[in-house]
Order: C-alpha cells, then sequence, then structure tokens
C-alpha cells in the first residue's frame, strides 16, 4: 500500500475512531450533565492539572521517540515499558502523598480520596503504552479502533450507573479508571508484543534524550493550559470551574475529534518523509487547511447557538457557562495551527527548540495572566485567547522556517478561510436573531445547522476552496 493510501486508510480508521468514541462520550456527558452538579465536574477540573502532569511524566516523551526512530527491536520497546511503569508507579506514590494539600488549597476536603483513587488511572494507562504505540506506529489504526470501543461502553456504563445511583462525583472517577483498565487489559491481550522486561541503558539513553524536552515541553503546557482551572478554583469557586470545565469540553469536541484524528495519521506520515522537505511542506499545507476547513464552520455554528445549544444539552441550569463557551470557541479556532506547527518540530527532532518556545510561551502567558487576572473572569478568559494569538506567530515562524513554508505564507493560506467562516457566522447570526427566534432550541439548532452546512460548502464550492476537492476525492476514493 502506497504512503498516500495508508495515510488516507489510517485517516478514515481514526475518524471512526474518533467520532464513534466522542459519540459515546457526548451522549454520556449530556446525561451526565443532567445527573449531576456543575460544581462536581469542577472539583474534577480542579486535579485535572495534576492528572495532566502525571500523564506527561509517566510516558517521558518516550513514545514519541519510539514512533519516529527506524530499526527498533524488542529492547526498545522492553525498556520504554520498564520506565514507562516504573514512573507511573513512582507519580501515583508523590500524588497519594500530596493530595491532602491539593485539597486544602482548594479548601475542598473530598479532593484528598478524590485525588488518591484517580490517579491509579496513571498505572492503568503506562500497562498498555508500549501496545498502543506500536498499533500508532505501523498506523494500524483500524485495531486501535476496534480496541477502543469495549473499553468506551464499560467506563460510560459504569459512570451512568454510579450516577444513576447517587455517587456523584464519584460517578466521574469510576468512568475514567474502568476506561484506562479496560483498554490497557484489551491492548495486552491482543498485542503480540509482550516486554521481555530487558532494560538497555543505552538504549533508554538514546530515547530519553529525545524524549525528556518534550516532556518538559508538555509539563509546561499543563500547567499552563490548567492554569486558568487553578486560579478559577482557588479564587472563585467549584460550580464556576464546571462551567469552565464543561464549556471547554465541548468545544474540544470537535476541534479535538478532527484535529486528533489527523494528528495520529500525520506524526507517522510526517516522520516518514521527515527528509524530504517539498513533500513535508505539501503534506503539512494540506492536513493543515483540510482540519480548519472542517472545524471552522463546526466550531463557528457553536459558537453563535450556545445558548440553544447549551440548555438543549444540558438544561437551563448550565446557562452560566454561555459566554464562557463563547469566548473559548474563538481559541478553539486556533487549535489545529498549534498542533501542527508544533508537530513539524518533533518530526524534524527538535525537541530542544519545542522546550525553549514553550518556555518563552509560557512567559508570555504568565504575563498576561497576572494583568488580565483583575479584570475577572471574563478578563482571564481574553487573556487567554490573546495569548493563544501571539503563540501563533512564534510557532508558524520557527516551524514554518524548517519546511520552506514561512509565517507570512501559512497566514496567507488560511484567511480565506477564516473569511469563510466570518460569513457563515455574521449570517447563520442574522437568520437565528430576526427569524429563528421564538421557535424551540431543537428546532433552531437543526434549520441554523442545515442552512449553515448548506451555505457554506455552496460558497466554498463557488469560490473553489482546494480543501472541498480533497474531502471529495477521499470520499470516492473510499
Amino acid at each position: 500500500m502506497s504512503l498516500k493510501k495508508q495515510a488516507i486508510n489510517g485517516a478514515v480508521w481514526t475518524y471512526s475512531q474518533q467520532f464513534g468514541t466522542q459519540l459515546i462520550n457526548f451522549l454520556v456527558s449530556i446525561i451526565l450533565a443532567r445527573l449531576l452538579l456543575p460544581e462536581e465536574f469542577g472539583l474534577i477540573g480542579m486535579i485535572s492539572i495534576f492528572m495532566g502532569i502525571g500523564t506527561t511524566l509517566f510516558d517521558g516523551g518516550m513514545t514519541s521517540s519510539l514512533i519516529r526512530s527506524k530499526d527498533l527491536n524488542n529492547s526498545d520497546y522492553s525498556t520504554v515499558f520498564i520506565f514507562n511503569m516504573l514512573v507511573s508507579i513512582g507519580i501515583y506514590s508523590v500524588i497519594f502523598v500530596i493530595s491532602p494539600f491539593i485539597a486544602e488549597f482548594y479548601y475542598q476536603p473530598s479532593l484528598t480520596e478524590i485525588t488518591r483513587i484517580y490517579a491509579l488511572s496513571f498505572i492503568f494507562s503506562a500497562f498498555g503504552s508500549v501496545q498502543n504505540t506500536i498499533l500508532t506506529k505501523s498506523m494500524n489504526f483500524k485495531k486501535q479502533t476496534l480496541l477502543s470501543i469495549p473499553s468506551l461502553i464499560a467506563g460510560s456504563i459504569v459512570g451512568l450507573f454510579m450516577a444513576v445511583n447517587g455517587f456523584g462525583v464519584w460517578s466521574l472517577v469510576g468512568m475514567t479508571l474502568t476506561n484506562t483498565l479496560t483498554l490497557s487489559i484489551v491492548l495486552w491481550l491482543t498485542s503480540k508484543w509482550k516486554p521481555s522486561f530487558e532494560f538497555s541503558n543505552d538504549i533508554f539513553i538514546k530515547h530519553f534524550n529525545y524524549g525528556y524536552k518534550l516532556t518538559l515541553s508538555g509539563i509546561l503546557d499543563t500547567v499552563f493550559t490548567n492554569i486558568y482551572q487553578i486560579v478559577i478554583g482557588r479564587f472563585f469557586s467549584a460550580s464556576i470551574v464546571g462551567y469552565y470545565t464543561r464549556a471547554n469540553q465541548l468545544m474540544m469536541m470537535p476541534v479535538g475529534n478532527v484535529s486528533t484524528a489527523l494528528n495520529k495519521v500525520a506524526f507517522p506520515l510526517f516522520a516518514e518523509i521527515q527528509y524530504d522537505e517539498a513533500r513535508l511542506k505539501n503534506a503539512y499545507k494540506k492536513i493543515m487547511l483540510l482540519v480548519l476547513f472542517i472545524i471552522n464552520p463546526i466550531v463557528v455554528l457553536m459558537l453563535v447557538l450556545a445558548e440553544p445549544l447549551t440548555v438543549f444539552l444540558f438544561t437551563e441550569r448550565w446557562l452560566p457557562m454561555v459566554p464562557i463557551f463563547q469566548i473559548i470557541c474563538l481559541s478553539g479556532l486556533l487549535y489545529p495551527l498549534h498542533l501542527y506547527n508544533l508537530l513539524i518540530l518533533q518530526v524534524k527532532g527538535r525537541s530542544d527548540l519545542f522546550l525553549k518556545l514553550e518556555i518563552a510561551k509560557k512567559v508570555v502567558l504568565a504575563i498576561i495572566l497576572i494583568s488580565s487576572f483583575f479584570y475577572g473572569l471574563y478578563g482571564l478568559l481574553w487573556g487567554q485567547l490573546l495569548f493563544s494569538v501571539l503563540s501563533l506567530f512564534i510557532n508558524t515562524y520557527f516551524a514554518g522556517s524548517m519546511i520552506n513554508y514561512p509565517m507570512r505564507q501559512q497566514i496567507k493560506d488560511i484567511i480565506p478561510l477564516f473569511l469563510l467562516a466570518i460569513f457563515l457566522g455574521t449570517s447563520i447570526y442574522f437568520v437565528d436573531q430576526y427569524f429563528l427566534m421564538k421557535l424551540s432550541d431543537i428546532i433552531r439548532l437543526v434549520i441554523n445547522s442545515i442552512i449553515g452546512v448548506s451555505l457554506y460548502i455552496a460558497t466554498a464550492y463557488i469560490f473553489k476552496f482546494s480543501s472541498l476537492l480533497e474531502i471529495k476525492n477521499i470520499i470516492l476514493k473510499k
């Protein structure tokens, strides 16, 4: 199978996985949002930074090194597996000890036990991380898709059962633990590879020298990505953290679904052609424009229709999250650009530059955070958007220089897509406000979505957007 066909096949199966898992997660989250209180989602949001740091640490950037490296043997995989397991146990031990201090920081005593139990997911995830990496490296996304289904269903059943029976926040904990444990067991049982428990210092150093910089970058990114939940949880309330967390999750559903699916395909694909600058630039450009073409209309429709969408999905109890969600959606439009520019740095092996850029950007974020804090919650949110814009210039400048695709050219290529999105948003806002306001929420959502998608595709066709043709070709070939 050619590399292009392999990439398309991988994208289809990865999208199937993303769509299937996101659909189940979405339906389950709707039910849970109706059964649980915003404060209970907020409690999980408060500890998300510690979970994120732990996940980044136990991987150590080692799996990324496995994906981009050639001529691997069993010793490579076994060394990384042992490292992941030992570090995950160490991380759990640390979190077990510091959990009372976390609870005290947020003035939430219940977080002590919640954090200790939730953190078991580190060990469960590490158990199957290398097996999952092998599937990614071989671009066997079909198998990944099929294996993810049992764990997702099991986690959803446990979470819903616990929520219905009044377990509150523990429903979210039980759902996560069941999901991660089941997935690792399934990966272990179905993988041909089994660890030999052979640990090679030389192999460890080789992968660690590449991975540790990504790990430090990942820790910085996790800390500052979740810094808003820390500040909101410490100085506002658990319910507002719940609104913020739910708004961010809702925005990331389409954004993360599309971006992550193509990212899983793009990393091994880019790694395969990393030394062919022309092919790498062309592949990067096509994927970037394709992702934006798909994501932009979805996010814009969600932004414009935020109020009826929130009431329909989560009931009026969640209405305070609407303005939070709308601002977060603006940042979400830029997410794919950050993701794929940084992916170029990883593919090129420039984990050193990756780390330096993360440090520089976090200094900028700290300045913006301190300055915007005095303007309250919405000052923080608008500051987050400003940081996303500034980071985009930094990422595109350095990544673009590595594939002869400078920042100015990247911006020039994406402007038409954003103008198309603005046209869509303005049109739907006018239609909704002047013609559909008195209708029920579901009718407004359906009619606006049909009009919006039709208008978007028609406009893209008239102005001959290349991404529309790419989608058409992919569909016809499949």
